[in-house]
């Protein structure tokens, strides 16, 4: 089964930080973006794994999330 998860990226000084949306636990760093996402990618099969082992549900994913502009 696929199973869609939504990243959340921000600049940070030494880099990228990575986080899924539904699954906050799931968090890395990277250098660049692209370092970010393979990390972020390893860390969500990492704790998937580890939920499995412990028979935990997983938590659902395919949030949505929408930049809203505002003039300031």
């Amino acid at each position: 089964m696929l199973q869609t998860y939504t990243a959340k990226y921000t600049k940070i000084d030494s880099g990228y930080m990575g986080q899924l949306v539904e699954w906050p636990e799931v968090i890395t760093e990277g250098a660049t973006i692209e370092e970010c996402r393979e990390m972020l990618r390893d860390a969500m099969r990492e704790m998937i794994l580890a939920y499995r082992q412990q028979k935990k549900e997983l938590p659902q994913g395919s949030c949505l999330l929408e930049q809203i502009p505002v003039e300031l």
